[in-house]
């Protein structure tokens, strides 16, 4: 029989692949996404890999608690047992610290972890019942090091860190498994479709581009400290750099559900193996410096 895996933000990135690579492995696969329909690339890349028999679509927003409660119910009736779920639905909001306002902070920690584990806990009592399953948070290296200019994804992925931690703990006793996936840069749409400057920052960065504007709109009346710097962040951030083929988290993933008993963090990707390997080398004062200064981040 054919083992069942749920994966939340499927419809592009490592949650597409990921569907993609467990259903030619023979997985039935239980896609989700907020929007069906942007279902189209992901059911293109299932029927050009002859595995469209093999997915799902399901539409669930993972921070509509309705949604997630009718979404259980479903599972529960099914007759199959539910073997993975890969909490993968998540985005990136960018700008510095102080020009992200609380609103936008929450609807970070809604999406990346608050969403991740409500659902965790909404299918916790069927996976207790069958006495086995692997739960995956798709975490970053964000999640284990703090980097300029995304303070809002770092803090959500650190937090997702800590709870699956000891969510796992927790779990172990019971036959069920939770592991964390901290890949690096990868080439997905984490940082362009996926990601989104905070208001002010969008505010900033129009000012910066029309100084003297013809009229004084609000989007030109914006204030920042950190309006010099953030023209170049902007420039760093889109500047092209050679990443990794998103394959290899998507192949890691798969590994993880098909390991009995897998260790907890796996990490992905040269730059986050590097960035670790460095903190743990170098004086924290030495790795800050060098940090900074490969951010391109100015005064």
């Amino acid at each position: 029989m054919s083992k069942t895996a749920l994966v939340t933000g499927a419809s592009s990135g490592f949650g597409l692949l990921t569907t993609i690579t467990l259903a030619k492995q023979g997985w039935r696969v239980l896609a989700t996404m907020r929007d069906l329909a942007r279902r189209e690339r992901l059911e293109n890349a299932a029927q050009e890999a002859g595995v469209l028999d093999l997915i799902e679509f399901i539409t669930l927003d993972v921070t509509n608690n309705d949604q997630i409660g009718a979404l259980a119910a479903r599972l529960a009736a099914r007759p199959t047992p539910l073997d993975a779920l890969i909490n993968n639905a998540g985005f990136a909001m960018a700008g510095f610290a102080d020009d992200i306002s609380d609103h936008e902070l929450r609807q970070q920690f809604d999406t990346n972890f608050f969403g991740a584990t409500a659902l965790t806990r909404a299918v916790l009592p069927l996976m207790r019942k069958q006495g086995f399953g692997h739960i995956v948070f798709l975490s970053s290296i964000s999640g284990r090091c703090g980097f300029p200019f995304i303070s809002s994804y770092s803090a959500s992925k650190f937090a997702i860190e800590g709870w699956a931690e000891s969510l796992r703990l927790e779990l172990k006793p019971l036959g069920l498994q939770v592991a964390l996936v901290e890949p690096g840069v990868y080439d997905t749409n984490i940082w362009t479709t996926g990601a989104f400057l905070s208001k002010q920052t969008q505010l900033i960065q129009a000012q910066a581009a029309d100084p003297k504007p013809a009229s004084k709109s609000k989007a030109h009346n914006a204030h920042s400290s950190n309006a010099a710097r953030i023209p170049g962040m902007i420039a760093h951030i889109n500047t092209p750099k050679p990443r990794a083929n998103p394959q290899e988290v998507a192949d890691g993933i798969v590994n993880i559900l098909e390991t009995r008993r897998p260790k907890l963090r796996h990490v992905f990707g040269k730059d986050a193996k590097g960035a670790l390997w460095l903190r743990r080398l170098l004086p924290f004062g030495l790795y800050e410096r060098l940090l900074i200064k490969a951010s391109g981040m100015g005064k």
